[in-house]
């Protein structure tokens, strides 16, 4: 199974109201595992970058001055996304914003249903718990400590993390390489999960009851109607 993880940055909330994708970031993973391969954009907006915006993602409207049109990447982004299942963090917003780009070229929508949320994910397996992505970074010990502003790659990239802790945990695989040669070369071998200690020998002790003991207990039973101690069935 093909799945691409990735994020947006913007020019601000709602394409509805004329703002623009600027950068994304994309990621693949085969089988549970990441690939290494990535897509990465940034695309010139055509308008000015509110402040309030860049002081999230940093990407003001010098940088942005020289980058090509979103139109000019988008076979590039279409052709790597494939037909792949997409994993994004408040999927709905990084949709919309993808998809009013594409429209503007006269490309067809994404449909929603190949889409995976993960702030939804987040939410129905940690009901009341923050699921910001933040949040989750550090429930699930994501090293974020480089992360001075968001980026659509790196944001990407901590969001992978994420989603294979949300499905199942670091067994999945998180190798950055695809591991078939190792497989080909011989059957894995099981860890031992407790190492083998050589232990003194211990001679069997006696748990027999002593003569006082039995005694004791008969008197016990004296005290009984028909116990079943002494039944000869």
């Amino acid at each position: 199974m093909r799945e691409i993880i990735f994020d947006t940055e913007t020019t601000g909330l709602s394409p509805d109201e004329g703002h623009r994708m600027v950068e994304i970031g994309c990621i693949e993973m085969v089988g549970r595992s990441l690939t290494g391969r990535t897509f990465h954009a940034y695309f010139n907006p055509e308008i000015p970058m509110p402040p309030e915006a860049e002081k999230v993602h940093g990407l003001g409207d010098a940088f942005l001055a020289d980058k090509p049109l979103f139109a000019a990447g988008v076979d590039d982004l279409l052709e790597f996304l494939g037909e792949a299942t997409l994993v994004a963090h408040n999927a709905g917003f990084d949709m919309r914003f993808l998809n009013a780009e594409l429209a503007m070229v006269g490309r067809p929508a994404i449909a929603m249903n190949r889409v995976i949320d993960t702030v939804a994910m987040a939410r129905a397996k940690f009901p009341g718990s923050p699921a910001s992505l933040d949040a989750l970074c550090k429930r699930f010990g994501v090293d974020r400590s480089h992360r001075v502003l968001h980026g659509a790659l790196l944001d990407a990239e901590l969001l992978a993390q994420v989603y294979i802790e949300l499905t199942g945990g670091r067994q999945i695989g998180l190798g950055l390489a695809d591991d078939s040669a190792d497989a080909a070369s011989g059957p894995a071998t099981r860890p031992r999960l407790i190492p083998s200690v050589q232990r003194p020998h211990r001679l069997p002790r006696p748990f027999a009851a002593s003569q006082e003991e039995l005694a004791a207990h008969a008197a016990f039973l004296d005290r009984i109607k028909q116990p079943l101690w002494r039944s000869t069935r």
